[in-house]
């Protein structure tokens, strides 16, 4: 009777051990493939103040600067982006969403390279009163925005 009971214990001990071992591991590997999908938002004016580090990849958002869109060769395009307290260059390579123009939100994937952010995507608004949150939350902070109609 005792080696039985101590049968059982010892299975509910490897029980035990071994679903803690899994809930580390599974942890562990979610952790891991978040480390590069999480890209957080900056208005460039936090980008201004708080530098972002070599190689890391972020989202700016803001308004693009009126007289700044440059289309270059091919699908190379440049322009500004504006939160009202800063600017920050960008540069693209690739084709821009229909929507996209001067005084218009914008999204942009991608990281700083001497001081000009290098984007691998853009989103623009998708109709003619969409502003991206994290945009509008932005542009409201440094008292750039304004409702639609106003």
């Amino acid at each position: 009777m005792a080696g039985l009971k101590n049968l059982k214990k010892k299975r509910r001990v490897q029980v035990l051990a071994l679903t803690t071992v899994a809930l580390v591991l599974s942890v562990s590997l979610i952790g891991y493939a978040f480390r590069d999908g999480i890209n957080l938002f900056r208005a460039p004016a936090q980008v201004m103040e708080d530098p972002p580090r070599a190689g890391e990849i972020f989202r700016l958002g803001g308004l693009v600067e009126d007289g700044t869109l440059v289309r270059g060769e091919g699908t190379h395009v440049t322009f500004s982006v504006t939160d009202g307290a800063a600017t920050i260059p960008v540069t693209f390579e690739g084709v821009l969403p229909d929507l996209f123009g001067e005084n218009q939100g914008m999204i942009g994937t991608g990281s700083m390279v001497e001081g000009t952010f290098v984007a691998t995507e853009i989103l623009a608004k998708h109709d003619e009163t969409y502003m991206p949150k994290e945009v509008m939350d932005a542009l409201k902070e440094q008292g750039v925005y304004q409702e639609p109609g106003s």
